[in-house]
């Protein structure tokens, strides 16, 4: 097996791309099966069978890899059955991601929906990683480009994007957040409180903070997540980024979208702020830096086009 030292999620994910395409296979929504049952035959599971997803039987987890104690070469992958089809494609690109990158190390993973969805800071290195190489695999960068270059960035947009790239709203969001170039946040509301906020470079960058209401989070007064009559708004409002922010100057503007799940007690704020000069206290040295767009972020960050 390839050292897994060597690699990273990126790489790791890219190099199957890259292996789909020579066989003619690399094509949407990625077929993971396929993946599956061609890795015995790479570097990355040499002589290593993993069996077909099953269901998981056991509670507290979304997802697992497990290796049988009777027989080192062979693993399992085990999945939710009650869960959405696209968040079980995910789990399985995500046991995917710690076979190849982390089964050295140990021999049972035991993901929960923290895991294997959000990608939250306080996870665990290797469920960064897994989740990482989950989304590079599935939302091939060079694709991903090429369907946004251009566009307007709305819910419409990233939802029919979701629905051709076999995953859900939410992880198509986070993939976008993680790697455009644009000033985006993405809070994600559990039951009218904050679970996660996600924030692009960019807007890390210009050192955007959200305003804060106590501790959990609630949604903001005047904004589209307080307002509990308006379940959608795809397109989004435009307003004045002090609506939420308390880092941005007056005349700033920010379009806020909001998408609401079905069981009313979920929900996602996109926020797409308006491009700001670069604050004078930063000294980073990011205003010194070579101007860079989001096709140069998916391939930094995603994966390299096919030529």
């Amino acid at each position: 097996m390839t050292d897994a030292a060597a690699l990273n999620s990126f790489k790791a994910a890219a190099k199957i791309l890259t292996w789909l395409e020579a066989i003619g296979c690399r094509k949407l929504p990625i077929d993971l099966d396929l993946v599956r049952q061609m890795l015995p035959d790479t570097p990355f599971g040499r002589g290593v069978v993993i069996k077909a997803p099953a269901d998981l039987t056991w509670n507290g987890s979304e997802g697992a890899l497990v290796r049988n104690p009777d027989n080192d070469k062979e693993w399992g992958i085990f999945v939710n059955p009650k869960a959405r089809p696209e968040r079980k494609r995910f789990t399985v690109a995500h046991e995917l991601g710690h076979f190849i990158l982390h089964r050295a190390s140990q021999s049972v993973f035991n993901c929960d929906k923290e895991s294997v969805y959000a990608g939250i800071d306080t996870l665990k290195q290797i469920e960064r990683e897994a989740d990482d190489f989950a989304s590079h695999l599935l939302m091939p960068g060079d694709l991903l480009r090429d369907r946004i270059h251009g566009k307007r960035i709305d819910f419409r947009l990233l939802g029919a994007l979701a629905t051709e790239f076999g995953v859900s709203l939410e992880s198509m969001c986070i993939r976008l957040v993680k790697y455009t170039e644009e000033r985006v946040v993405l809070v994600y509301w559990d039951h009218g409180f904050e679970k996660y906020q996600w924030r692009s470079a960019e807007a890390r960058k210009t050192r955007v903070r959200l305003k804060r209401t106590g501790d959990p989070q609630e949604p903001l007064p005047g904004t589209l997540a307080a307002d509990d009559e308006i379940a959608q708004e795809w397109d989004g409002i435009d307003m004045s980024a002090n609506a939420w922010c308390s880092s941005e100057a007056d005349e700033i503007t920010l379009r806020e979208l909001k998408h609401t799940y079905t069981d009313g007690n979920r929900v996602l704020s996109l926020l797409m702020l308006e491009s700001a000069p670069p604050r004078s206290g930063v000294v980073s040295g990011w205003e010194d830096e070579e101007t860079r767009d989001t096709f140069d972020r998916f391939i930094d960050n995603g994966q390299l086009p096919v030529r």
